[in-house]
């Protein structure tokens, strides 16, 4: 008989449809052998060296957090590759890729090489980075963006610091025209935020944070991402789309721009969160109001969004409680980008089927992934599973960052990952890592 490393029995699993091209909700027995997905079948009768009963629990593909920053280099006290990478694979997130505001920032080719060295045999999850596009690095960036284990290009046209700040249109056209592969946009126009930050000082309160970061200040750099993308025919892929007027522009420029959504825009509202959560609930671009949140719903469903990303982004507890607007922007999310989705789906905000997707065959595709995002033969067996019925109260002891909090402390949901498979390993399960440190760097096509 045909001896397998892993054998997952009695799963219901989304299994890649060929004639659909889409993961499809399947009755299935899966084999993995060396890290692949080698055999799926309804009923396998096949020799395992571990089997894993899976009756009653749902196998996602494994899925991919396509935007965390794990601030390694240089800002480790708020969490670095290690403490990022356990939150992951405990929120059932397989694969990551991770942002290059770290300090130094992710713009050389030694800086690139230097986070491959120091996320190897302590990263938990698989793991690839972006490089960032500066001031003095345009020349370099079609060579830099071919680098092994690189997801592509980010450039922050708003809301960074030191050369990662691009807000010279000369060095943005210089940015799209240096390299192929989709460049991935912070989009904010630093020129409006700062002409506009006395709202916020005068404001002093993060109730304004919207109001100062509005959503002209979004459209503008959008509508000049577009413009410079299509100057170039450069694919572009816009980050955290928070305002109803960007998606209505985006959903028009689908041959060109792919689309971010963050699970805390579909679920959090101004000005609700900011009196509840203060500077908890601060990033950039905001959490806006509801008649926002209603017209994102929409943007999920109609087809304008290709991603469901966490923007990942923990500060410490001492650094969100300084006066606003000193108190920096971004929150951890890498943790429970599932559970939060989990549970809209269990309200029926969307379907499972719709959710997978978006984080798993879509960043696959749009980011060219090799052998991830899959379930089918060859692939690289990485599996979320998840039970649907499973009502847990998210908390801050949970919560794996070294920040120690999530704005989502409190909420109850439906929905919870049990356990995060990666290459046929089981990483973590019911809530407790199992097999530490065995994360890869991920490859692209």
């Amino acid at each position: 008989m045909e001896s397998v490393d892993l054998l997952l029995k009695n799963t219901s699993a989304f299994v890649f449809d060929s004639n659909t091209g889409k993961p499809v909700l399947t009755q299935a027995d899966i084999a993995v052998k060396n890290g692949k997905i080698s055999h799926i079948n309804q009923t396998l009768n096949l020799a395992a060296e571990r089997t894993l009963d899976l009756k009653g629990l749902t196998v996602l593909p494994g899925v991919i957090d396509s935007q965390v920053h794990f601030r390694e280099p240089g800002l480790t006290h708020k969490e670095d590759l290690e403490s990022g990478t356990r939150a992951a694979v405990l929120g059932g997130v397989t694969s990551v890729f991770e942002m290059p505001n770290t300090n130094p920032s992710t713009t050389t080719k030694e800086s690139f090489q230097e986070k491959l060295n120091l996320a190897a045999n302590r990263a938990h999850c698989d793991h690839a980075f972006f490089i960032g596009a500066a001031h003095d690095n345009t020349e370099n960036l079609a060579e830099l963006e071919k680098a092994p284990h690189c997801v592509g290009v980010k450039i922050f046209l708003g809301a960074s610091f030191g050369s990662l700040l691009v807000d010279s249109d000369e060095v943005f056209e210089q940015v799209m025209k240096n390299g192929k592969r989709r460049l991935t946009i912070h989009s904010e126009d630093e020129a409006r935020l700062r002409e506009r930050k006395h709202i916020a000082v005068d404001g002093a309160h993060p109730r304004v944070h919207h109001i100062w970061r509005d959503e002209e200040s979004a459209m503008i750099s959008t509508k000049k991402s577009i413009a410079l993308a299509r100057k170039y025919n450069r694919p572009v892929h816009i980050l955290h789309v928070s305002s109803s007027e960007e998606m209505e522009f985006l959903a028009k420029q689908k041959d060109i721009a792919s689309v971010e959504i963050l699970p805390q825009f579909l679920t959090l509202s101004a000005p609700e969160c900011y009196e509840r959560l203060g500077t908890l609930a601060q990033q950039n671009p905001p959490i806006r109001d509801k008649r926002h949140m209603e017209k994102l719903w929409q943007a999920v469903h109609n087809g304008t969004v290709d991603i469901i990303g966490s923007d990942h982004a923990p500060h410490t507890l001492e650094e969100k409680n300084k006066p606003y607007p000193q108190s920096p922007s971004g929150f951890p999310g890498v943790q429970t980008l599932i559970p939060i989705m989990l549970d809209h789906v269990h309200n029926k905000r969307m379907a499972l089927d719709h959710f997978v997707r978006l984080v798993t065959e879509n960043p696959r595709r749009l980011f060219n992934v090799k052998n991830k995002g899959r379930i089918e033969i060859g692939y690289d067996a990485d599996f979320t599973v998840v039970d649907l019925k499973k009502e847990v109260t998210i908390t801050n002891k949970w919560i794996a960052s070294k920040c120690g909090y999530t704005p989502f402390d409190g909420m109850k949901v439906t929905g919870w990952p049990t356990h995060t498979i990666i290459r046929g390993q089981i990483v973590m399960q019911d809530d407790t890592v199992i097999k530490p440190s065995t994360g890869k760097a991920i490859s692209f096509g």
